[in-house]
């Protein structure tokens, strides 16, 4: 949606399977490819492209951690006319690997929940530092998601010590091989949550920096997490932080990182960071700033682009607005309202460029969708 409304072209999208809300839709090529996210098709992908269109520079982009390792594993393997905007597989593994993230956490001073690590074989006898509720959550999720069991959830929140050790138990047992991340719980509800989306330029300097307030997470068992409403919002010592970081290790590319405020000491404290433009993306888009004009100024245009730490307020909602309204605290009931009512809102589902009747269907039945699983697992705010 961002390329089509910047420049009215179309994206090609590889995916494994028809996903509801990218097939039909107008501006999307849709392609299936069994095994998509193997090093080789994801390179067989970026050749097909690449000689369809060879005298056109073609960006390519990963949704995904599993579509990054590939991508990062061909950066030398490329047609001359591809671009990938990402950093050394080296770099990369470090980065989403959130035990090695939250080592470069202690060196650049950036604030992490208080953490064990757990690795396979540690067995039961081992002691937390801390109180319960506990998170429980994969240290690498590429692989984790390729051994699957049927309580696997994205992250575990936890009330015993019990239930941390029956889970690390299914994880094991599941196949999966790597460490465990075991964390304090950072009290507060969702909208505790912040998201930090950034483009940073070829030469490794930040380009632009979006704060998002989150008022409402998803809470499906693979879902949890996941963004459904966002208010940006001004943070400029955090923004600092993460861009002094970010600088020095020269990164390239979009990140985004998930970050709670701990009240009780009032810092803003990281969980991890995505080297990717993250699911809710578009509520820096829809904010006022196109994230792919800047990868388009970028690495095709070559243009000078000075630092931006967005300030402006915008809300953005994947869910229909009576769910936002059940759910998200009602402290943010009133703001909500205003920036609906000043035209300074956006669902990134809802286009009116894409109108074609079976993908409008499709989104639809999606929302609908929503309005079932939040009444399944939240209470509605009084």
């Amino acid at each position: 949606r961002a390329f089509y409304e910047a420049y009215g072209v179309k994206s090609v999208v590889y995916c494994i399977y028809p996903a509801s809300v990218c097939a039909g839709s107008r501006f999307i090529d849709y392609r299936v490819r069994p095994g998509n996210d193997s090093v080789e098709q994801v390179l067989a992908n970026a050749v097909e492209v690449a000689g369809q269109w060879p005298d056109r520079q073609i960006l390519l982009l990963g949704c995904g951690d599993n579509y990054l390792n590939a991508i990062s594993a061909n950066l030398l393997r490329y047609p001359g006319n591809v671009i990938a905007p990402y950093v050394a597989l080296p770099m990369l593994e470090q980065l989403i690997h959130k035990e090695k993230f939250y080592e470069l956490c202690e060196r650049y001073g950036i604030d992490y929940p208080a953490t064990v690590v757990y690795r396979k074989g540690m067995g039961h006898d081992f002691k937390l530092p801390f109180d319960g509720p506990f998170v429980v959550k994969p240290a690498e999720s590429d692989t984790y998601w390729k051994h699957p069991f049927p309580t696997q959830k994205k992250a575990y929140v936890l009330q015993t010590r019990a239930e941390v050790d029956q889970v690390i138990d299914q994880i094991y047992e599941a196949g999966y091989e790597d460490a465990l991340i075991l964390q304090d719980f950072i009290p507060g509800d969702d909208s505790y949550m912040r998201v930090v989306t950034n483009y940073s330029g070829a030469d490794g300097k930040v380009r632009l920096m979006c704060v998002g307030h989150v008022l409402l997470e998803e809470h499906t068992g693979h879902a949890i997490g996941n963004h459904a409403v966002i208010i940006t919002e001004h943070e400029p010592e955090l923004c600092e932080k993460l861009r002094a970081f970010l600088e020095d290790i020269r990164f390239v590319g979009f990140s985004n990182f998930d970050i709670k405020y701990d009240q009780r000491d009032g810092r803003f404290k990281a969980f991890e960071i995505n080297c990717r433009q993250g699911r809710s993306n578009y509520y820096v888009t829809g904010a006022g700033y196109n994230l792919a004009q800047y990868l388009v100024e970028d690495r095709i245009e070559r243009r000078e682009q000075p630092l931006t730490v967005t300030k402006n307020r915008h809300l953005w909602q994947v869910v229909p607005r009576q769910v936002a309204y059940d759910y998200v605290n009602p402290r943010y009931h009133e703001e909500m309202r205003a920036l609906e009512k000043a035209g300074a809102a956006v669902n990134p589902l809802v286009c009116e460029a894409d109108r074609g009747l079976m993908h409008r269907l499709r989104i639809w039945r999606g929302q609908r969708r929503y309005v079932k699983w939040y009444a399944s697992c939240m209470e509605k705010v009084k």
